[in-house]
């Protein structure tokens, strides 16, 4: 056997070995995998969904062992819900996100202490595309956490709590979620967080009542209103949904804009014979072409994946799943103080939104 076939052959043997693990942990072990998986890796899963749903269900699992296909800031969640005895692991811990370290946990430190310095009551609400620390400081200030299904119902319960908002750190779903509540326009203010925070206009800042970190979602800030007009053009009468992470003039140009599940959900209620136009990550607008050929047509609105998704892999699953049954896997750590303020974000979140 060449070298090029032995390799074929533990490639294919790769799916067989990690059913194998699976089912000697049995109820032990639980996979988790966001949306924007591969279709190698979501087979695996117990467990699939997108950033709210797979908050809400870490709670409810008595498996010892979580392991979290999706980025870090997912696997150090799972770690801040997870009861005792309990341990957070993720396949590659490189899976970052661009938006999450757009805002590190020292920069909004000195944000929100600019933000605050005439004596306002500003609520923090962090996107729970963010780091452990950077919700421990949102949860020292009194803040929570939202995601982009409940970002509206979030955003209502921070503003009734203060006398403005910091939105971090996506300033397209600040803006799409405040029209979606009816914020005016001229209550608004993107912050300058250049110069480690110093560029802050706190003149601006004090006259608005929603204050937006300028960070965005790289996979997301690739779809433009040109892409819609063109995509409306070459099928007429399709619907168009796209993610709220997309820029409100995107999402201004569409039919609908909603959360990975609440695309789901309309690519799944469109009527039989329809086109649906998807914008977000390219593995879920294929997944859901695969699942609906045949009554409905799903295209991408442009093709954007998100290279840190892809950084999981079946091969490292299986070598995290080996790791784990040789005692050899490191878990997601967080310091204890930042559990304990970053938790008290993510329970306000699950609180509200029970």
């Amino acid at each position: 056997m060449t070298k090029n076939s032995e390799s074929n052959a533990a490639a294919r043997n790769i799916p067989e070995r990690i059913d194998a693990l699976r089912k000697a942990f049995g109820s032990d072990l639980a996979i988790l995998a966001h949306h924007y998986q591969t279709d190698a890796v979501i087979r695996h899963a117990d467990l699939r969904g997108d950033s709210l749903e797979l908050s809400r269900r870490v709670p409810e699992l008595s498996a010892r062992h979580i392991v979290f296909c999706g980025v870090f800031f997912m696997a150090e969640s799972a770690a801040l819900l997870a009861s005792g005895g309990q341990e957070s692991h993720i396949p590659d811990p490189a899976a970052g996100c661009v938006m999450s370290q757009m805002a590190p946990h020292r920069l909004l430190e000195a944000v929100y202490a600019r933000v605050t310095a005439s004596g306002r009551r500003v609520v923090p609400l962090a996107y729970v595309n963010t780091s452990a620390a950077v919700k421990a400081v949102v949860g020292r200030h009194g803040g929570a956490v939202c995601t982009s299904a409940n970002a509206a119902t979030m955003l209502r319960w921070a503003l009734e709590r203060g006398d403005a908002v910091l939105f971090l750190p996506d300033r397209n779903l600040a803006a799409n979620t405040a029209d979606a509540i009816g914020l005016d326009p001229a209550e608004r203010h993107v912050l300058d967080v250049r110069g480690g925070g110093t560029r802050v206009d706190t003149a601006a800042a004090e006259g608005a009542r929603l204050l937006a970190y300028p960070g965005c979602c790289a996979v997301h800030a690739r779809f433009n209103a040109a892409q819609v007009a063109a995509a409306r053009k070459a099928h007429p009468g399709c619907s168009i949904i796209v993610h709220p992470e997309c820029a409100p003039e995107v999402v201004r140009a569409v039919d609908a804009s909603g959360s990975t599940s609440a695309i789901i959900r309309h690519v799944a209620q469109a009527p039989d014979g329809a086109t649906v136009i998807v914008g977000t990550e390219i593995n879920l607008v294929r997944r859901l072409a695969a699942e609906q050929a045949g009554r409905v047509t799903v295209l991408p609105l442009a093709e954007s994946g998100c290279s840190n998704m892809a950084r999981i892999t079946e091969t490292n699953l299986l070598a995290l799943l080996e790791a784990l049954r040789g005692g050899r896997a490191e878990p997601v750590r967080v310091a204890p103080d930042t559990v304990r303020h970053a938790r008290a974000a993510l329970e306000r979140m699950l609180e509200a939104c029970s």
